[in-house]
């Protein structure tokens, strides 16, 4: 049992007290009857029933005195999901529109986006796609709609200004950026490309790296093509602590972000549990105290004759 809400308000129990002590030391006597002032002896075997009758009053003081001061209980203990950011970056270059599957390697990315972030309820998702440039479509929400919507805008068929290469590093630089004004929760990127980036040469892929795992960033590499994966993406990756994938078809694709998700799983934080109202067994036993004080007064009472 927890402390009362308002402690103090204990104090006032004494009264209950003083009005009880008073019912069981009160004297025993004689009665005078009224009309003749005979004298008639008390009855000592309804004694004890008389006073406890007349001490329910006080008792259901005291629980009305019990419940002003707000009892309170633990409620139970609850874990909750951690959060993980994560910033889909995904590749919409004119090489995405190469054949794969029944579509282009972009329709199977962003289908694939759809139902990775269907398991991952709880988490926070952004959209970023990248090509010469960078445009983040939708910020890190648990909003997932925005992400459903986007593959028709963004669709590289649409040969959009500025996204006709690839700049990888640029891209992720961005993400990194976008998760770092997020100070709860883990960071990941999902990186989807096709192709290899030039300003990922010489030691830039490693400096990118340093940067990303600095910040809690780790990244997850999806290579959406028959080519051999860049080896400056995979040192990224391995830097950062994610994983590189190479994916040949669509169930390939699918497959992979299960794999995310079995390797980035969600951490349960335990809570402290809650600090509860605890009326009920007090009101129970005020309401009790009072109907069976109400049903005495009906026979067992004390009268002046």
């Amino acid at each position: 049992m927890l402390p009362f809400a308002r402690p103090l308000l204990l104090v006032l129990l004494a009264l209950p007290l003083w009005l009880v002590v008073r019912v069981w030391r009160r004297r025993e006597g004689q009665v005078v009857v009224p009309f003749d002032h005979s004298e008639v002896r008390h009855s000592r075997w309804l004694s004890w029933p008389l006073r406890v009758a007349e001490s329910l009053p006080a008792a259901t003081l005291s629980a009305v005195i019990l419940l002003l001061a707000g009892p309170q209980q633990l409620g139970q203990p609850e874990s909750r999901r951690e959060m993980t950011n994560i910033e889909f970056c995904v590749d919409i270059s004119g090489s995405m529109t190469a054949t794969f599957g029944e579509g282009t390697r972009y329709d199977a990315a962003m289908e694939a986006i759809n139902q990775f972030v269907e398991y991952r309820e709880g988490d926070a998702f952004g959209l970023t796609f990248f090509g010469n440039s960078v445009l983040h479509w939708v910020p890190l929400t648990q909003d997932v709609s925005a992400i459903r919507c986007a593959p028709p805008f963004m669709d590289p068929q649409r040969y959009i200004p500025g996204f006709g290469g690839t700049e990888i590093g640029k891209a992720l630089l961005a993400c990194r950026n976008v998760l770092k004004e997020r100070e709860q929760g883990d960071r990941m990127i999902v990186l989807v490309s096709d192709g290899w980036s030039s300003d990922l040469m010489g030691d830039r892929s490693i400096e990118i790296a340093e940067e990303l795992k600095k910040d809690g960033v780790i990244v997850y590499a999806i290579h959406i093509a028959e080519s051999e994966v860049p080896g400056d993406i995979v040192n990224i990756a391995g830097l950062t602590g994610g994983d590189v994938f190479e994916v040949g078809d669509p169930a390939a694709l699918e497959a992979v972000f299960q794999r995310i998700d079995e390797m980035q799983q969600a951490e349960l934080e335990q809570l402290a549990p809650d600090t509860l109202d605890d009326f009920r067994p007090y009101a129970l036993a005020g309401l009790a105290m009072l109907a069976v004080w109400v049903v005495t007064l009906f026979g067992l009472r004390l009268t002046p004759w």
